[in-house]
């Protein structure tokens, strides 16, 4: 039988064999893959101590996260000598956030011995904050225009008592406040809380000439009133750049304010005019319909006359005596009117 088992090898390679070469040859090539794609990366890692396994480089691709922005983000965090898992930057990753602009925050938080949390900073970060610069700005303030000139407007305006218009500048240099980036309100809610103080300080004022001699006030009273409540911001200072007069605003408000009286007299004129042609128009139909009553009761006497006559109640001599008091009484009108002639001399 052994004769056989060595003639059946000496015969050629069996399936068997194949089977074994083919398998590892396969294997091989999957070796040479996975050097060729991680490779580089797994070196890396570890050479800088912060070794990540095939494994897990393997499971990022699975889970469509890239490999190459954890690894280096966990070097880096390792170099920094801070201690993060593969599996939490992956979550944050998975979950949207910005796991480079992360870490660089932790550690700028470190260096600059600001008490940042992970739990913290990926929260912020997924809350849409930029977690870094809000760090960089908790080291380095910033300088907030008042108003912000990208909205269109270059000046606060605002009018003092005495009606004279002021327009402003101001510069709020501010610090963030981690502790209250989550919920925070942001810059430009600290612009109009110190626009409004502004146009209210401003306001209060009894000349214009008070604010320009010490603008400072401006500053100081906009400040006092604690215009960082709720917000991701500590205001350090507020500083008046510019003040400007502008318009008499209390002049124009004046005249037009003259101008709407005028209008309003001379429609109560023109309303007490028209009064006056109605009530003449009435007064005048009445004078007509009072004539047309005259006339008509004229016309009446004819009419007694005649039924005196026929009673017997006047006599023809009665007429006669009535005419002639009649002419003379036209008489002595005409002389009491006088002539044209008598007028002109």
């Amino acid at each position: 039988m052994s004769e056989n088992l060595i003639g059946i090898l000496a015969a050629g390679p069996s399936l068997l064999q194949i089977g074994g070469i083919i398998i590892a040859i396969f294997a091989a090539l999957i070796f040479i893959l996975l050097i060729f794609a991680y490779g580089s990366l797994w070196l890396q890692a570890r050479l800088s101590g912060a070794a990540v396994s095939f494994a897990e480089l393997i499971g990022m691709t699975l889970r469509k996260v890239n490999a190459r922005t954890i690894t280096v983000s966990r070097i880096t965090a390792a170099k920094a000598g801070l201690e993060l898992s593969t599996a939490q930057l992956e979550s944050h990753y998975l979950a949207g956030g910005r796991v480079p602009n992360v870490v660089r925050a932790l550690i700028a938080a470190t260096r600059a011995n600001i008490e940042l949390s992970w739990e913290t900073a990926t929260a912020i970060d997924l809350a849409g904050r930029d977690i870094l610069e809000a760090v960089q700005t908790s080291v380095n303030p910033k300088v907030i225009d008042c108003p912000d000139p990208r909205k269109g407007k270059d000046t606060v305006d605002a009018v003092a008592q005495d009606g004279i218009q002021l327009k402003a500048k101001a510069r709020v240099t501010v610090r963030a406040n981690i502790a209250r980036l989550i919920g925070g309100a942001t810059e430009e809610t600290i612009i109009a809380r110190v626009g409004e103080g502004i146009v209210t300080t401003i306001g209060s004022a009894l000349t214009h000439k008070s604010v320009l001699e010490n603008p400072d006030n401006i500053s100081k009273s906009v400040l006092s009133k604690g215009l960082d409540a709720g917000t991701a911001f500590e205001i350090l200072s507020i500083d008046i750049a510019d003040v400007d007069v502008g318009e008499n605003i209390g002049a124009q408000l004046q005249g037009a304010q003259a101008e709407a009286d005028l209008k309003r007299a001379k429609a109560e004129a023109e309303k007490r005019r028209a009064m006056a042609v109605a009530r003449e128009q009435e007064m005048s139909a009445a004078v007509v319909e009072n004539r047309a009553k005259v006339v008509l009761a004229e016309a009446e006497v004819p009419k007694a006359m005649a039924e005196a006559f026929r009673k017997g109640n006047m006599g023809i001599m009665d007429y006669y005596r009535m005419k002639n008091v009649i002419s003379d009484t036209s008489m002595r009108d005409s002389i009491a009117k006088g002539t044209p002639d008598a007028k002109a001399e």
